[in-house]
């Protein structure tokens, strides 16, 4: 994931940035990082952890709690279905 893509990651889903932080346990600063590419001149990359809770933030996922909580949450909703 490179800035832009942070960035329209971001402006996808409408989140400010300190709502995007929020959203990732992080702090605004370490987004603007993210979304500039660089902080104090050096190249800031989006870790492999922030990028996979990117994808679960847009999966409208807000906490995990391990594999017992998604089956339990596909159980949960194949019982809303029925």
């Amino acid at each position: 994931m490179h800035d832009y893509d942070f960035r329209r990651w971001r402006r996808s889903l409408g989140l400010s940035q300190k709502e995007a932080a929020d959203a990732l346990g992080l702090k605004r600063r370490i987004v603007q990082y993210y979304e500039k590419g660089e902080r104090n001149g050096e190249a800031v990359s989006v870790p492999k952890a922030v990028r996979l809770a990117c994808f679960a933030v847009s999966e409208g996922v807000d906490d995990f709690f391990g594999p017992d909580e998604i089956r339990l949450n596909k159980k949960r909703a194949k019982q809303k279905k029925d």
